[in-house]
């Protein structure tokens, strides 16, 4: 599961969701094309804080920054920390936590059960 898409899950059926904490068991860091554009236009859609909280906990500090710098589309060195962790850093194993509940829900082979 890439960090993007763990960026975009909620814990269903409750009030507070999100973000779901990782239990990593796996990770693996698998290289991907590099692509600016996509990476900007993500940004906007990105929940920044709850990354960088992420990321942390992953015990990768200091990847990105606390807060998404000013002028970040022409920022090569921003964008490609940003790719790194939301397309290369792949949870192959582990559980999701609710925030809310504590149910955990299992990541295999790379993809989050959210049932």
């Amino acid at each position: 599961m890439k960090l993007l898409t763990h960026n975009m899950l909620t814990s269903p059926g409750v009030h507070n969701g999100f973000p779901l904490a990782i239990e990593v068991e796996s990770m693996e860091v698998v290289e991907a094309d590099f692509n600016a554009d996509f990476i900007v236009r993500m940004v906007e859609k990105l929940e920044y804080d709850a990354l960088v909280t992420t990321v942390a906990g992953l015990g990768m500090e200091g990847k990105l920054p606390g807060s998404v710098p000013d002028g970040f589309a022409e920022n090569e060195e921003f964008l490609r920390a940003l790719h790194h962790v939301l397309l290369e850093v792949d949870i192959v194993e582990g559980q999701l936590v609710c925030p809310e509940t504590g149910k955990k829900f299992p990541i295999k082979e790379g993809i989050p059960s959210m049932l």
